[in-house]
């Protein structure tokens, strides 16, 4: 499943779901499920929000798989620089679009191949994590671990396993659930397979630690988050 055949179909569906992918964060459109589950989901995002102003992404700040920019404004807000890649131009002309700032470097790059040119102070990425494929979550944290200054820390976001608003309400744009899988459709009616790796915050969290990181998770009941920092060497 990790190959690049699929990891290049990955790619181009986030490029043709551009003009779609605010519909999900919005909560409009084919994602509008009622008042009630609007206001439960800004609620959830609420807390996050509340979660990343608390770490404090201060200096020169990266982000990575930086999407439509939904949070791309808000790292702005407390970053002295802050750099942002994704694979998909498509997506970053939205990103530059929303948050409309000369200042922001903007780098389109696949991140299974792209590498820092230099270190930061923070690393962020929300909704990425769950499509790295198994076989490559250690060479990820290798990767984010390059990125980091000394001292330097990272924020992460995620779906939750079983974050669902309620136990019989799917995804409307998955048409198939397989392990670690998705297959999904776009409102031109084409289909896409996407990695989708659903973890749970125990799971999650134990594994990023096996690759050499203190981290402290926390979770809401549809998204996962919290930081991690690399762990010294010297401490088992």
């Amino acid at each position: 499943m990790a190959d690049d055949e699929l990891l290049d179909e990955q790619r181009r569906f986030y490029a043709a779901r551009a003009p779609e992918y605010d519909e999900w964060w919005q909560r409009s459109g084919r994602y509008d499920r009622g008042d009630d589950d609007r206001r439960e989901w800004h609620a959830q995002v609420d807390e996050v929000e509340a979660a990343l102003t608390a770490f404090g992404a201060t200096g020169d700040v990266l982000e990575l798989a930086g999407g439509t920019g939904w949070w791309t404004e808000r790292l702005g807000r407390t970053a002295d620089r802050l750099t942002v890649v994704d694979a998909s131009p498509e997506t970053l002309a939205l990103n530059r679009e929303r948050v409309d700032r000369a200042d922001v470097e903007y780098v389109v790059a696949d991140l299974f191949e792209w590498r820092p040119t230099h270190q930061y102070d923070a690393v962020f990425f929300s909704f990425w994590l769950s499509h790295v494929p198994r076989e490559r979550f250690g060479a990820f944290w290798q990767l984010v671990r390059a990125c980091l200054a000394p001292g330097g820390r990272v924020f992460l976001i995620d779906n939750r396993d079983g974050s669902q608003s309620a136990p019989n309400v799917k995804d409307p744009v998955v048409v198939e659930y397989r392990p670690d899988l998705h297959i999904r459709r776009l409102g031109d009616g084409s289909e896409w397979r996407v990695v989708k790796v659903m973890y749970d915050v125990d799971e999650l969290q134990g594994l990023i630690a096996a690759e050499g990181w203190d981290v402290e998770l926390d979770r809401t009941p549809w998204f996962l988050f919290g930081s991690a920092r690399p762990r010294d060497p010297g401490v088992a």
